[in-house]
């Protein structure tokens, strides 16, 4: 076997990676360890899976700047530190960072732990894009991530994959912030066995094992797997399951327990999917949830109500329907929105896009929170009306078939209307001048520019 280093690391070996990825690292590089061709069954590698990760939307220096020594660990900007977690997911791989795909447990656990001790840091954005990677250190880094927001608000934004154990890292963030193209979950645990045997009988190989103890040789890659160790392999990949439910448990508190986290059976859901199910708690533009959090952690009016999901908490306090987030606000905060059966001010509430009609006043309902918002944000009839949608949707109490009813008769609006229109399209090309830069438009300009409002 060539390069058996990294073959340990990856058979043999449970990992909280989408099997997708896992599927993509085995088509490409097991040839290169085995030395002949292989095939992978349960799963399909995908184009997706094998993009190589960007260091960071939110700061495109960061990955140039650190691969040259040119500067710290994270960029502030705006008060908030900026913390890629992409690529492969490893443990013990040092200051490991995207000039090979992979981000270390340590590097990151490094970085969180100057963060919470940086005085000029008053919010951390972890910047989330990864299929996921390896059990050990995960959840040590989950933990250190939820005590941090304890001291200072942390968002979690994915742009585009949040899928294991970056899924794992990101529930544990005060606030998890996607596109409407992005996915989140993969609440599971996979091991991969490989099976040598018959390429080793064809090369007139025999290797024979010799262990002590009876399950000392469990799962040796020179021999087909047999029945009882492999079900011994999944009664430990489930163990490990129920771990990572218990954590995401832990980090989302009412908006995903650990039950609902076991219930997902390791889906991986996109967009509004990934709200409703209580994975995420907001559809938009990473880069312009950025600006919302800096404008909220440096007590400014915010530039856009932040939408918020049944169950999800965001800086400005809990919504008039959900418990008490557990993460305690910073002083500067905007007061709450109102309850949720009371007509909010014009100020508070989301506006409607321009020519059309005025949002009804709310019908009670008795549907499930949950499938009430996806029914309303995936109707065909809110194409075209995504910003009324969603405020149906999260800012009223009116069941689906009341706000769909509502969205037919509204007009639609341009295509450049609402955020949802053009997060597609801007979720990888704004850019957004550095904080302090000299005759640098500030968010209202930029929103009327994008928006074509005077």
């Amino acid at each position: 076997m060539r390069h058996p280093q990294i073959a340990a690391r990856v058979f043999h070996t449970p990992l909280l990676a989408a099997p997708a990825k896992a599927a993509a690292f085995i088509m490409g590089l097991g040839p290169r360890l085995v030395g002949a061709e292989v095939s992978v069954t349960g799963a399909e590698p995908t184009p997706e899976a094998s993009r190589r990760a960007r260091a960071s939307l939110l700061d495109a220096r960061l990955e140039e700047e650190i691969g040259s020594g040119r500067r710290a660990a994270y960029r502030v900007r705006d008060g908030i530190a900026v913390i890629p977690v992409t690529g492969t997911l490893v443990h013990r791989g040092a200051w490991l960072g995207q000039s090979s795909g992979e981000t270390s447990y340590e590097g990151l656990s490094a970085q969180l732990d100057m963060v919470g001790r940086d005085a000029m840091v008053r919010g951390v954005a972890l910047e989330i894009d990864s299929f996921g990677g390896e059990v050990a250190g995960c959840f040590a880094l989950a933990d250190q991530v939820r005590a941090l927001r304890e001291q200072k608000p942390v968002w979690a934004f994915v742009s585009d994959h949040a899928y294991s154990a970056a899924y794992a890292i990101a529930s544990q963030a005060s606030r998890i912030v996607l596109p409407r193209t992005a996915g989140a979950g993969s609440i599971g645990v996979i091991c991969m066995h490989a099976d040598y045997s018959g390429a080793l009988e064809q090369m007139g190989v025999q290797v024979t094992v010799i262990a002590a103890g009876a399950h000392k040789a469990d799962g040796n890659p020179y021999a087909a797997l047999p029945e009882a160790v492999r079900e011994g392999l999944a009664a430990e990949m489930e163990q490990l399951r129920g771990l990572f439910a218990e954590t995401v448990g832990q980090g989302r508190g009412a908006r995903l327990d650990a039950a609902a986290a076991l219930a997902t059976e390791a889906r991986c859901l996109i967009g509004a999917d990934a709200v409703a199910a209580g994975l995420a708690d907001e559809i938009a533009n990473p880069r312009e949830a950025f600006e919302a959090f800096a404008d909220e952690i440096n007590g400014r009016a915010p530039a856009r109500p932040l939408t918020t999901a049944e169950g999800a908490s965001s800086m400005s306090g809990p919504t008039p329907t959900t418990p008490t987030p557990q993460v305690t606000p910073p002083a500067a905060t905007t007061p709450a929105p109102p309850a949720a059966t009371t007509p909010a001010p014009p100020a508070a509430s989301p506006a409607a896009p321009e020519g059309t009609a005025p949002a009804p006043a709310p019908e009670a309902s008795s549907e499930d929170p949950k499938k009430r918002i996806a029914a309303i944000l995936t109707s065909p009839e809110a194409a075209g009306r995504e910003d009324l949608a969603r405020s149906f949707a999260f800012d009223s109490d009116m069941s689906s078939a009341e706000a769909i009813r509502h969205l037919a008769s509204a007009p639609k609006t341009g295509a450049a209307a609402g955020l949802s229109a053009s997060i597609d399209a801007e979720a990888t090309d704004l850019e957004t001048p550095a904080a302090g830069e000299a005759g640098a438009p500030d968010i209202t300009q930029r929103a009327a520019k994008r928006y074509g409002k005077a």
